[in-house]
């Protein structure tokens, strides 16, 4: 066992005492994409991957979503960063507040497999593990062009 490491009975433990603290993430707005406006998109901001996003939006690749814009085709939820044993109940909440037809999609290294932090017993390694993924947008951190680009051609599929 790693020093800074705890044990699966010790982490299980931790788990039990804090479950009722279960956090809610906050409400994110929805942007569309400005190449497809079709495609509403949702931001799951829990680390670095998400400043990414919101470079996407100062380059004028998202917008926020308005009241004027036609119904969404499909709403994409980017899941952007390291998702921990305690926010994945939240994950799951968000995604199962989404309504059909819907995409969850993972961004960067860390939503996609844990990244850096994979061996850490607090880490999901990989948003897919708990919620259907339809693709991954691989980078540390991709930049907002890839992400734009990886959302449109997997919103494409649907």
């Amino acid at each position: 066992m790693k020093p800074w490491s705890c044990s699966a009975t010790t982490w299980s433990r931790v788990l039990a005492e804090y479950a009722h603290d279960v956090p809610e993430l906050p409400s994110s707005p929805a942007y569309r994409v400005n190449a497809d406006p079709t495609i509403r998109v949702i931001v799951n901001e829990l680390a670095c991957c998400a400043l990414e996003v919101g470079s996407a939006m100062t380059l004028g690749l998202l917008e926020p979503e308005q009241p004027s814009h036609e119904s969404a085709r499909v709403t994409v939820m980017l899941v952007s960063g390291t998702v921990t044993e305690i926010l994945a109940t939240a994950v799951r909440a968000q995604w199962e507040q989404i309504a059909e037809p819907k995409l969850a999609i993972a961004i960067g290294a860390c939503a996609s497999s844990g990244g850096p932090y994979w061996d850490a017993p607090t880490v999901v390694n990989g948003v897919d593990r708990l919620i259907p993924t339809g693709g991954f947008i691989a980078g540390c951190p991709p930049s907002p062009h890839t992400i734009v680009d990886g959302v449109v051609a997997l919103a494409s599929v649907i």
